[in-house]
């Protein structure tokens, strides 16, 4: 008998290839990356109701107990510190008191070695108070004046000039102080044909030491010291009172004071132009007093 002929079942259909997984994106990682760092995170709290801060003891290391204490010792640090910042700062204006000297006045007296410090003669000779006060029969007059050659000074100074006989005929030696250089007080000393030195005091340490310094200004005055220290006179004033203090002096020291050299000197600061002339020159040593 003829052989049978079977079929072949069809072949499977082929599985479709697995779909490709979708690549995660980054914002996407990002995302679970947050997510994951919100986990770890301690919970919020209130500082008021959990000094810890939600953090355990030993968490990091440092346990909240050490970081208090850090803290406390912190504040102590600093108090101390401060403490002597106060101290610091009284001790240092106590220094300064200690180390200021009081203005001398009328009827007061100094301490000659060192006062003032040192200054120069128009001539460039280094001196101090002390040497001048040293060499003089009875003591000094120094009257102070704002700036060479100008008009109230000129005139101050050629009125000790015209009663410089009378004035130092009791041992007093006078002498001019400014803060004008050594050439500027020579040409001052030589047109006014002054008998008497002109004293440079640049820093004006003598100048403020007898109490004549005004910002960075000169106050006119006059100041007169016997040899013992004791200040006879020291009174600010007009080219006019400066003399009439010195005459003051002079007459209860016993000298002349009615002498022909003050009548000179006041005739001539007299005159019927006086009032204008003092306003006038008083006027631009303020100005220049203001400039300087």
């Amino acid at each position: 008998m003829p052989a049978e002929l079977r079929k072949r079942a069809a072949p499977a259909p082929a599985a479709p290839p697995p779909k490709a997984k979708k690549a995660t994106t980054t914002k996407s990682k990002a995302k679970k990356e947050d997510a994951a760092a919100k986990e770890t995170e301690p919970p919020a709290s209130n500082p008021a109701e959990d000094p810890k801060a939600g953090i355990p003891d030993g968490a990091g290391g440092v346990s909240a107990t050490a970081e208090i204490t850090g803290a406390d010792v912190a504040q102590e640090v600093a108090a101390k510190a401060e403490t002597e910042a106060v101290k610091g700062k009284k001790g240092a204006k106590a220094g300064k008191s200690e180390g200021a000297t009081e203005t001398p006045k009328t009827g007061g007296s100094i301490e000659l070695e060192g006062f003032g410090e040192e200054i120069e003669t128009n001539e460039g000779e280094k001196t101090t108070l002390a040497k001048l006060v040293e060499s003089s029969k009875a003591g000094v007059v120094l009257f102070t004046y704002p700036k060479a050659s100008t008009p109230g000074c000129t005139k101050q100074a050629c009125l000790f000039r015209d009663a410089y006989t009378p004035l130092t005929a009791t041992g007093l030696s006078i002498y001019g102080l400014s803060t004008d250089s050594p050439k500027s007080n020579t040409t001052f000393k030589t047109k006014q044909k002054l008998p008497y030195p002109l004293l440079c005091d640049p820093s004006a340490t003598l100048i403020a030491a007898i109490g004549f310094k005004s910002g960075k200004s000169t106050t006119r005055g006059v100041f007169v010291v016997d040899k013992s220290g004791k200040v006879l006179a020291a009174e600010g004033g007009g080219p006019q009172v400066t003399v009439d203090v010195v005459k003051g002096v002079v007459e209860t020291m016993g000298g002349d004071s009615g002498a022909s050299g003050i009548q000179k000197a006041e005739e001539r600061a007299g005159g019927d132009g006086e009032l204008a002339a003092d306003t006038a020159a008083e006027v631009a040593d303020s100005a220049e007093m203001i400039d300087a």
